[in-house]
């Protein structure tokens, strides 16, 4: 039965198009600009110093975003709301681009990354908790079908920004205007809560932790590849990274477009019959296909064939298990904090990628990280079927 009324579509748009401001924020950064950046500085030693770097930021995200969605629930329960954490996130956003486009050095890039993490996990931290409060049950996963379209907005905006060969310093300038441009719409619409569920429908946390570790198993590959995207390309070409760099980018804008009609589809039909995991399954098995076809590739062509199955097969996973995952949260009291400790399954991987990745591959062969990568996907896929379905709708 549903208790609350369905949120408008321009407050789901505005939600979607915050979603995808966020990514901005980061994707373009993680996956382009800060490898480039590093493999300029560091050469040879770039997998190392890029592993360290990435390391201490995801140890920066693991914390930043559960106090920021702690402290997000504590402003909510007084009647501040969680709006007010987003645009100060969005501030330190843009301040943290300026850091990064100033470091020069190991020590100041990691600084600034840190620094930069902190200030997107105080965005996104209350952002998603909006949609625990505010979106119902009924609507959560169209909402989460929405949410791919950020991908392909964020690897649409890295693939013109790198295209147009701007000076570094423009580039991360641009960026987080950008990311500010999107947020600010969600930012001016006026809080609407769910009604309160009564305790004895609480979930209980089993069910959550299992959806826990089937995200984090399926996001060790896409942290890993995420970072090195341009160094895994390099060992299929000779190309100059500036022109592999611009290729990633069209990649990217292709291989994310590609799975939004297919989430947005599934979202709204598991609304409808409250039905998710065996989508999940079957979309983990997709994407374990790919990293498999990356591994044994011999040229671009393969490789980035792999790379979109790989990435239609996790951003249906990732959008869906989205909506799964907030239907199970133990308690509305406390949902940017559980949101927060749900996020690890984001942040930890971006410490499991890299530490693997420094252990299986080489400057010159990621065929074995890849193998490794397939098999935790599809066991991610495998470790959401004895997750509870939750039994009602807001």
């Amino acid at each position: 039965m549903t208790l609350s009324r369905p949120r408008s579509a321009g407050f789901v748009l505005a939600f979607a198009l915050a979603y995808g401001g966020g990514v901005i924020g980061y994707l373009p950064l993680l996956t382009l600009l800060l490898p480039i950046k590093v493999g300029t500085m560091a050469g040879d030693a770039r997998l190392d110093v890029l592993a360290v770097t990435v390391i201490a930021g995801a140890l920066a995200a693991s914390a930043s975003n559960i106090l920021f969605g702690w402290l997000s629930d504590r402003s909510l329960a007084r009647g501040g709301g969680r709006r007010r954490w987003m645009a100060g996130g969005a501030v330190g956003l843009l301040a943290s681009y300026g850091g990064i486009a100033l470091a020069h050095g190991v020590t100041a890039i990691m600084v600034a990354v840190i620094a930069f993490q902190v200030a997107v996990n105080a965005l996104l931290a209350p952002l998603l908790a909006i949609m625990a409060d505010e979106v119902p049950d009924g609507q959560k996963g169209l909402v989460g079908g929405l949410l791919a379209l950020a991908n392909p907005i964020a690897a649409a905006f890295s693939a013109v920004l790198v295209g147009a060969a701007l000076p570094e310093v423009a580039q991360l300038a641009i960026v987080p205007l950008a990311s500010l441009a999107c947020i600010l719409p969600l930012l001016y619409t006026r809080a609407q809560p769910l009604a309160p569920a009564p305790a004895a429908l609480h979930q209980p946390p089993r069910g959550l932790l299992l959806a826990g570790l089937a995200r984090f198993l399926v996001q060790v590959a896409g942290n890993a590849l995420s970072i090195y995207l341009v160094y895994y390309f390099g060992t299929l070409t000779t190309d100059s990274p500036a022109a592999i760099a611009a290729d990633i980018g069209r990649l990217l804008t292709i291989a994310f477009a590609l799975p939004l009609p297919i989430a947005v589809l599934a979202g709204r039909l598991s609304d409808r019959t409250g039905r998710r995991k065996l989508v999940l399954l079957a979309s983990a098995a997709l994407a374990a296909g790919g990293l498999v076809c990356m591994a044994v590739a011999q040229g671009c062509g393969a490789g980035a064939a792999g790379f979109i199955l790989y990435t239609v097969g996790s951003s249906v996973f990732l959008a869906l298990h989205s909506a799964f995952a907030m239907q199970l949260l133990p308690s509305a009291e406390h949902r940017g904090r559980d949101l927060g400790l749900l996020n690890l399954t984001n942040t930890l991987p971006g410490l499991t990628g890299p530490l693997l990745a420094w252990a299986l591959a080489t400057p010159r062969d990621f065929a074995p990280l890849l193998l490794v990568l397939a098999v935790l996907t599809l066991a991610g896929g495998v470790a959401i079927l004895p997750a509870r379905r939750p039994q009602r709708f807001q």
